[in-house]
């Protein structure tokens, strides 16, 4: 290995799912500004970034099948072609839907992770796929109104929104003890025992007083 050579650490092992493709060019583009042209390092680094499946089958490539990384990367591709099929399409992002109770932090976050699979997302179509995602309320009303024709001005709005919502979340952390404690001093052993003496309900208004002893 070259003197001075790191491995990158920002490239996620590739574990059988998704692109085989886009894992090789993001693989050597890293690999190249470190090392440029390098066959053998490129060879010996590859299976660093791969596990699961992927990891397994390149440890039963069989010894003098690859003779440079051209040949291990179109090995690599032929065998998890059938992979692509799970890569979502921006179609996919019109299926996510912000849940009734869900926070709208959390339904960022989520479609977030989803764009992560799409390549070369038009940004026209993520804004408009998030903002029709939005459940029917006074956030998606205010969407509706002002009209953000960024992603960046969706943010910003989103961002107060948000702030609003963690408050809200705040303030009824902050009231649940209190009501908590009523509940357990109302429900406390002490006052199950203090019972209010009860009078029989009289059926007349006046009764005969005995003079004799039963």
């Amino acid at each position: 290995m070259p003197k001075n050579f790191t491995l990158p650490t920002a490239l996620e092992p590739y574990k059988g799912f998704g692109d085989p493709r886009a894992h090789v060019k993001k693989f050597q583009s890293m690999m190249f500004f470190n090392s440029p042209n390098n066959e053998p390092v490129l060879c010996r680094a590859f299976p660093t970034y791969l596990d699961g499946a992927a990891l397994l089958w390149f440890s039963k490539l069989s010894a003098g099948s690859i003779s440079s990384f051209e040949d291990l990367a179109r090995s690599f591709i032929d065998y998890f072609a059938a992979s692509r099929i799970y890569v979502h399409g921006s179609d996919y992002l019109g299926t996510i839907k912000q849940g009734q109770h869900e926070s709208l932090k959390d339904y960022m976050t989520r479609f977030a992770d989803a764009t992560m699979e799409i390549q070369d997302l038009d940004p026209a179509v993520h804004l408009h796929a998030l903002k029709a995602g939005l459940r029917p309320g006074k956030f998606r009303e205010t969407i509706a109104i002002t009209k953000p024709k960024t992603l960046e001005e969706f943010r910003e709005r989103a961002a107060g929104q948000m702030e609003i919502e963690e408050l809200r979340e705040a303030q009824k952390s902050d009231k649940q003890p209190h009501r908590r404690d009523e509940e357990r001093a109302f429900r406390s052993p002490g006052n199950r025992d203090i019972k209010k003496p009860s009078k029989p309900a009289s059926k007349y208004n006046t009764y005969t007083r005995f003079n004799t002893r039963r």
